[in-house]
C-alpha cells in the first residue's frame, strides 16, 4: 500500500496490457458482491485494490495511508457518500483521482459538485469502461506509453460474495427497521440486485423505495424483502 511519504515517481510504470500498474484503489462500498467485482477490475488492470466498507473506516484509511485513486458509493451505512466526496475533494494533498459510484445514475450531477472527477454507473462489470473511466481522469504521468488495445471483457463477482451481501441485509433488517434502515436497505439492494440480475429482488427494493419517497407504509415491502434474502440464503446452505 502507498504510505503517505511515498513518491509517485518510484511506483512502476503502467504499460499497454497492465494501463493500472502501479496504481493503488481504495473502494469504498458496502457491498461485497460489488467490491468482488472491482477487485477483479482491478487486478486485470494491474491496480492493487484496498476496501472500506463505510465511511468512518475510509477516513482511518486515510489518515495513515495516501491511494492513488479513490472510488466512493454513494449509499454508505454511516452517511452519505457525496459528503465524503467533498472532503476527498478538499484535502491536501489531493487523491489523482477521486470518483463516484451509485446505481442511482440521477447522483451523477451532485457527486460533480461536490468534487468528484468522474462517475461510474452501477452495475460496473466492463474492464474496458473501467479502465478509459479510471485513465480519462488520471494525470498524465499515469497514462500508459503507446497503443492500448481495449479489451471486451466482463467480470463475474463469485456467488458466494452475494450470499454475503443477502446475510448483512438480513442482520440488518433483524437490527433495526427504522425510517433510516429502509432507506438504506431499498437502496444497498437495489444497487446489488440489478448488479446480480436478481430480478425479484430489484423489483421488490424499488417498491420499497417507492413507498418510502411516499412516506406510505412498508410492512407489506419489507416482509416481501426479509422472505427474498432469506430464500437466497437458503441457497448458500445448498450450495
Amino acid at each position: 500500500m502507498d504510505k503517505l511519504e511515498v513518491q509517485t515517481d518510484a511506483l512502476p510504470a503502467p504499460t499497454a496490457e497492465r494501463p493500472l500498474l502501479g496504481l493503488t484503489v481504495l473502494v469504498i462500498e458496502d457491498s461485497r458482491y460489488a467490491c468482488e467485482a472491482m477487485r477483479l477490475l482491478c487486478l486485470r488492470s494491474g491496480a492493487r485494490i484496498r476496501r472500506a466498507d463505510c465511511m468512518r473506516a475510509a477516513r482511518r484509511h486515510l489518515q495513515v495511508y495516501r491511494p492513488s485513486v479513490v472510488i466512493a458509493d454513494l449509499g454508505l451505512p454511516d452517511g452519505n457518500g457525496i459528503d465524503l466526496i467533498e472532503e476527498l475533494a478538499r484535502a491536501q494533498p489531493r487523491v489523482d483521482a477521486l470518483l463516484a459510484i451509485s446505481g442511482d445514475a440521477h447522483l451523477a450531477a451532485d457527486a460533480i459538485a461536490a468534487g468528484a472527477d468522474g462517475f461510474i454507473e452501477k452495475p460496473l462489470n466492463s474492464l474496458a469502461h473501467f479502465q478509459q473511466t479510471v485513465l480519462s481522469v488520471l494525470p498524465d504521468a499515469r497514462q500508459p506509453k503507446g497503443v492500448r488495445v481495449l479489451v471486451d471483457e466482463t467480470v463475474e463477482p463469485d456467488e458466494i460474495a452475494y450470499q454475503d451481501d443477502m446475510a448483512h441485509i438480513a442482520d440488518v433488517l433483524d437490527e433495526n427497521s427504522d425510517t433510516h434502515t429502509l432507506d438504506y436497505v431499498a437502496q444497498f439492494l437495489g444497487g446489488v440486485a440489478r448488479s446480480a440480475r436478481d430480478t425479484a429482488l430489484e423489483t421488490a427494493a424499488l417498491a420499497l423505495a417507492r413507498k418510502r419517497a411516499l412516506g406510505q407504509p412498508t410492512e407489506t415491502e419489507r416482509a416481501t424483502i426479509a422472505g427474498l434474502v432469506q430464500n437466497r440464503l437458503a441457497q448458500r446452505i445448498a450450495i
